[in-house]
């Protein structure tokens, strides 16, 4: 946080350098002081609301990448299960028809 300082009884001389009366100008270094202060305190917030949102930002981005690698090492999985399926599939029917082919040649052998 920044640090403002503002030396009233400086600023309210000047004010009566100016020509404000000895209450008009200790009545405006108090309002400006005031003004200033709750500014700070403003600017403050922000910067204590921002840095808590980088943080939850940070937390969510951590959470994402683990979600996705977790999302990835699902689909590897069910890449890999989905192909040894089609991988004995192909192997069963080429099974079959290899027994169709012979058991026809077979058949046509006896009729010729």
């Amino acid at each position: 946080m920044n640090t403002f300082i503002l030396d009233t009884l400086a600023y309210a001389e000047t004010l009566k350098a100016g020509g404000f009366s000895e209450q008009q100008a200790v009545t405006q270094a108090r309002a400006l002081a005031e003004i200033l202060d709750r500014q700070m305190a403003i600017k403050a917030e922000v910067a204590e609301h921002e840095n808590a949102l980088r943080r939850d930002i940070e937390a969510l981005r951590v959470e994402l990448k683990r979600d996705i690698r977790e999302s990835e090492l699902g689909l590897t999985a069910k890449v890999a299960e989905t192909k040894a399926d089609l991988t004995r599939w192909v192997i069963g029917v080429g099974f079959l028809q290899t027994t169709i082919i012979i058991g026809v040649l077979l058949k046509v052998a006896k009729l010729v």
